[in-house]
């Protein structure tokens, strides 16, 4: 075929295969509008999931009325005028796309009325055609109503789903809006019934009512308030404790600058963040807002906007690396964490070397060390006075106060129950403790403490071990030497694809070296940062940990058990163990006295 001009229906039906995808893509841009033109009540309605009609009304600033016309034209916008400003911009559209796609693929309407002006105006346009503006009733913002979506595109219309699944990507997408401006009233219509109804935050036990609608009270139960401010970026929003885990991705919210987006490095730092506190397979909760500046992300790198790109991207990951870390880290019992100049209770770690410097020769002490100081195996019951060696876990009050006249927060020891669980009495109720995963906690921290103290040592390799790679990933190597070097492994190039690993963690020493270090370059490729190295110290740490804490079974004093509460207290991340189980459960006088009946 010869080159031809297109026809400008064409055109528009072209870039509406980018922009309307399903009814939620139109309601997406339309809602996003009304967001830009200062709205606070937003209504959107629907018909047959939207595939029959479409309607979202605003209070915004409305269309005046010889600019209706050139709404409905390509590439026109309010929004942004010159290179300078599509580089900063802040508005959530800005393409000037949205309407004539639309209107080339379903019937669409516009009525709209600025403030001041005596009546609204409204302006049609089917199938490439626009008619001319004409006076109309309408009360001050903008009413945008399209009919029949697809209905000269059946190909299209073929690939929409059910009614029931259109409406539910409308409303998953009303909920994102919902928590990006929660100053900002949102209704839902479907079929002439109002399905949700969310009124303008003006307070902060509002905020949490549109939370608890959005994403269920028990997340606002065990939502972690994040706000964090460095330099030029901000975090702020809520993060959902550990023990509150989704088995999919669902709870999971990310806003750049109140624009919803999803983005492989800020899954990647939340991932990092919860490696050792999640159980395998559980995704985490959160509703996280990003501020930058805006010339420091790029927003258009995808025709709907769902993705960006950050200039500097080393930064913000971890920048919201070390937030959620923080935040999680402070989130232990009683959002206690670990005090540099704490006592070392745990005799087997006393007899290890604290900056865990020899690895191998510490573990051996650690998990050769004996354990009788926490019973003395199985069956074997200790009197409570005789206390632990050297009188390294003294012992502690009974039930009631400390000498401070203060209940600590897991409270006081009462029993051991079948050699794996502690009983203990706070002024909540009652407590259930699981001490082996309590005390892998406590050991898995101290020893990833002790080790950041000591530094990273690393041997060299006997025989270097030769690794074939992509000339990519070799590159990545040379690119990364220093900061693979600060990581204890040194790496020599000796071939276009060939790599000689040279020097390893000592910890590492008995890896799958070539495995290691493909995963490591995987994850620089595709991430631009990597923590796998870490990650597999922290398997090896988790391991000495689990290998070194007390087992079910050993028999408890009333002191030892207390000890370990006051242990728990201390330690960043205590309510999980390194595998990501709750350490610890509370039972609650209300949740007692319901089992019982009383009150009835």
């Amino acid at each position: 075929m010869p080159i031809l001009q297109l026809p400008e229906l064409l055109i528009n039906q072209i870039a509406a295969g980018e922009v309307v995808e399903r009814p939620s893509s139109v309601v997406k841009e339309l809602v996003e509008n009304s967001l830009d033109a200062g709205a606070r009540s937003i209504q959107v309605a629907l018909e047959q999931g939207g595939k029959r009609l479409v309607r979202v009304s605003d209070d915004g600033q409305g269309i005046a009325a010889d600019e209706l016309p050139l709404a409905l034209t390509r590439h026109a916008t309010s929004k942004i005028s010159s290179l300078a400003e599509l580089e900063a911009v802040a508005t959530l559209g800005f393409r000037g796309e949205a309407l004539p796609s639309m209107a080339s693929v379903a019937r669409m309407v516009v009525t709209s009325r600025c403030s001041g002006a005596g009546h609204a105006w409204r302006i049609k346009a089917a199938n490439g055609r626009i008619e001319a503006a004409a006076p109309a009733a309408g009360a001050n913002g903008t009413v945008v109503e399209l009919h029949d979506l697809f209905y000269n595109v059946p190909a299209r219309r073929k690939f929409m789903r059910t009614e029931r699944t259109e409406f539910s990507h409308v409303d998953a997408l009303l909920k994102r809006f919902a928590l990006a401006h929660p100053e900002v009233g949102f209704q839902l219509q479907h079929n002439n019934r109002v399905v949700r109804r969310l009124p303008p935050v003006r307070s902060g036990d509002e905020m949490n009512g549109r939370l608890g609608a959005v994403l269920g009270r028990e997340f606002v139960d065990h939502a972690l308030d994040i706000n964090e401010q460095r330099g030029p970026l901000g975090l702020s929003g809520w993060l959902a404790e550990p023990r509150y885990n989704r088995p999919q991705a669902d709870r999971q919210f990310f806003f750049v600058n109140a624009r919803v987006v999803r983005d492989r490095l800020v899954a990647h730092a939340v991932r990092q963040a919860f490696r050792d506190v999640l159980y395998h397979g559980r995704h985490p909760a959160f509703v996280l807002f990003l501020e930058i500046p805006f010339d420091g992300v790029d927003v258009n790198v995808h025709p709907q906007k769902q993705e960006v790109r950050f200039r500097d991207s080393r930064a913000v990951h971890d920048f919201i690396y070390a937030t959620l870390h923080r935040c999680l880290a402070g989130a232990g019992v009683g959002g206690g964490a670990l005090r540099p100049g704490a006592d070392i209770h745990d005799p087997a770690l006393a007899a290890a070397p604290v900056g865990v410097a020899d690895q191998v020769q510490a573990y051996a002490q650690l998990v050769s060390a004996p354990l009788a100081g926490i019973g003395g195996g199985p069956g074997a019951a200790r009197p409570a006075q005789e206390g632990l060696p050297g009188g390294a876990w003294p012992a502690e009050a009974g039930p009631g106060e400390n000498q401070s006249g203060e209940i600590p927060p897991l409270g006081f020891a009462l029993a051991q129950l079948h050699g794996v669980y502690i009983l203990a009495q706070n002024r909540q109720g009652l407590v259930l403790v699981d001490m082996h995963a309590a005390h892998e906690r406590i050991t898995y921290e101290r020893l990833k403490t002790g080790l950041q103290e000591s530094g990273i040592r690393s041997q060299n390799l006997l025989v270097p071990v030769s690794v074939h790679v992509s000339e990519q990933e070799a590159d990545m190597v040379e690119e990364h030497a220093a900061s693979l070097a600060s990581l204890g492994m040194v790496c020599d190039r000796s071939g276009p694809q060939t790599l000689l690993v040279r020097k390893v963690p000592t910890l590492l020493q008995q890896s799958d070296l070539g495995r290691l270090l493909q995963d490591v370059l995987s994850e620089l490729v595709t991430d631009g940062k990597s923590l796998k190295i870490e990650a597999e110290m922290d398997e090896i740490l988790s391991t000495m940990a689990c290998h070194g804490s007390v087992r079910a079974n050993r028999v408890l004093n009333i002191a030892e058990m207390n000890a370990l509460l006051r242990d728990m207290e201390r330690t960043e991340r205590a309510a999980q163990c390194n595998h990501g189980r709750p350490t610890w459960v509370q039972l609650d006088m209300q949740s007692l006295d319901r089992l019982f009946l009383r009150g009835r």
